[in-house]
């Protein structure tokens, strides 16, 4: 049996912080709440879960948060959660019986994180973080955004979510504002830090700069394949943007010569030909998806819809297109196994119930 410190660092969080508190009830032996400087009610609602309240004053750095949060703590193990963060009864419970019945020699347990959830509230995005560490391991958080963990020792890992539920509307400058700052600071940027560096560039607009961040990671050595992988996908999204087809096609068929190709990286390139209508490579691309491994512990994101429901949808269109509605039937029906709520199946529905 082991103990647990749940640890968290929160910041105007009264919409969120109770329902996050209560989703873990019977979870932790010790609960550490940081507050970086909330004037809302965030920490009177805290004072009702635990009497470990702590200020500290934000220095635009989330590791040294993270990091003081976990020195506040007694027990065997550290948990960390936002505020944001949900788990679902059956979750709940299955962590509590890792908890009661391992002997204590795992240093980092991995747990799913789900972050991405479509119409009906199922989970299509998600990706493993390490969620409980070993006090006794000496673990630090490094990285002043998107912080993580090197992990060493015993990894284990469960079937055990944790939901990320986000409220935000609007995608605030926060982290490109601490990246940018580092950089005139003359920080050195870990590899890490180049890719989540770029990917602010990205969702910015800063296509130019993005694709000068994403090929200076994508010349290093140290970077995480995974990661590689999902830079050369964005910086084709930034090709694309910037209405450079042929590079951004190059970059898709680069990430190919460095890992197994994913669902995401086959529905990518297939849609690249199926927005040209080149109907038969997209064909090969998607069903290539199809048969693509969903490699959830590998450490990169998963996006599930492109193991499945996209790419059937999307070869319903394009045999349809070749003239072999057979086929398009066939991978019609099969959209709808996957998800016979989508808006997609629901539009090709009526494309095929209008023909027949």
């Amino acid at each position: 049996m082991a103990t647990i410190s749940l640890c968290m660092i929160v910041k105007d969080e009264e919409e969120n912080i109770k329902d996050c508190l209560d989703s873990v009830q019977g979870i932790a032996d010790e609960i550490i709440i940081v507050d970086t400087g909330s004037t809302d009610n965030t920490k009177s609602i805290a004072k009702n879960y635990t009497d470990k309240l702590y200020d500290y004053t934000w220095k635009d750095d989330f590791s040294a948060a993270r990091n003081f949060s976990f020195s506040k703590a007694t027990m065997d193990y550290c948990m960390w959660l936002d505020a944001d963060d949900r788990m679902k009864e059956g979750d709940r419970t299955r962590l509590i019986h890792w908890k009661n019945q391992t002997d204590g020699t795992t240093d980092v347990l991995m747990l799913p994180y789900i972050s991405g959830f479509d119409e009906e509230g199922n989970a299509v995005f998600c990706y493993y973080r390490e969620r409980l560490l070993k006090q006794t391991s000496g673990f630090v958080w490094k990285g002043r955004v998107h912080e993580a963990i090197e992990c060493h020792g015993k990894v284990d890992y469960q079937d055990i979510r944790i939901e990320h539920h986000s409220k935000k509307q609007t995608y605030g400058k926060r982290n490109l504002h601490i990246y940018e700052t580092m950089r005139q600071e003359g920080v050195y940027f870990e590899a890490r830090d180049s890719f989540y560096y770029a990917r602010e560039l990205y969702y910015h607009k800063k296509y130019e700069d993005a694709l000068d961040e994403f090929r200076d990671f994508l010349r290093r050595k140290d970077a995480f394949i995974e990661n590689q992988v999902e830079a050369y996908r964005i910086a084709a999204y930034c090709c694309y943007a910037l209405e450079n087809e042929k590079e951004a096609l190059n970059f898709l068929l680069k990430a190919l010569s460095i890992s197994v190709p994913s669902g995401e990286l086959c529905c990518d390139i297939g849609k690249h030909f199926m927005d040209r209508q080149q109907w038969t490579p997209a064909i090969f691309w998607y069903e290539g998806a199809l048969r693509a491994p969903m490699r959830e512990q590998a450490g990169g994101f998963v996006q599930k819809e492109h193991y499945g429901y996209i790419p059937c949808v999307q070869l319903s269109v394009c045999y349809e297109m070749v003239g072999k509605r057979e086929i398009a039937l066939d991978y019609h029906k099969k959209a709808g196994i996957y998800k016979p709520y989508g808006a997609e199946y629901k539009k090709n529905q009526e494309y095929f119930k209008s023909v027949n």
